[in-house]
């Protein structure tokens, strides 16, 4: 028994839109773009980029203008480079930071304006800040803790030659105010 052709047209239809949807998706989870929109390229070198990657989004006040390009090594910090959408100026003084959104951890690049020369294609933003690392911060924590950190001993002077005020609990502060009498 063979199909008719129009049975056989229908079939190779609904495959070749299956495969075409696929394709979509692919490139659509994957991030990737076929065309790029008309866009410059921007720089900025930080001390730590801890979990950015190329594809994550560029922003100013939340909104996204670009996306980072890639992440490379040049004299011992890393090199983000930025595709910024064309229309969107930055200027020389802002100041570009690694943020985290959400508990999950999504990292992108945040922009805060400043006031000087816009930049042009290939222009390096100089101010950043790098990443918060949660585990250098708890390290650091942690050290403090075990190290007793800079506690004072109440009764020690501060630089200035002055005590400090007792504590709620020291035995040398001032007295509770005893209970109204019934």
């Amino acid at each position: 028994m063979y199909a008719s052709r129009t049975t056989q047209f229908l079939v190779g239809l609904f495959a070749l839109a299956g495969l075409a949807a696929l394709a979509f998706l692919s490139f659509r989870l994957g991030k990737l773009e076929l065309f790029a929109p008309p866009s410059y390229e921007l720089y900025a070198n930080f001390d730590n980029v801890s979990g950015l990657k190329a594809g994550d989004n560029v922003e100013i006040a939340g909104v996204a203008v670009g996306k980072v390009l890639s992440i490379s090594l040049k004299e011992e910090r890393a090199r983000v480079a930025m595709r910024i959408d064309r229309g969107v100026q930055i200027d020389e003084d802002a100041i570009a930071a690694i943020r985290t959104r959400g508990i999950i951890g999504d990292k992108y690049v945040a922009i805060s304006p400043g006031s000087g020369k816009y930049l042009a294609n290939a222009g390096v933003l100089r101010q950043t800040e790098s990443a918060f690392i949660l585990e250098d911060a708890i390290g650091q924590l942690i050290n403090n803790i075990g190290s007793g950190g800079n506690k004072k001993k109440s009764g020690d002077k501060d630089s200035d030659g002055l005590n400090d005020s007792p504590t709620i609990g020291d035995p040398n502060g001032p007295k509770p105010a005893p209970p109204p009498a019934k």
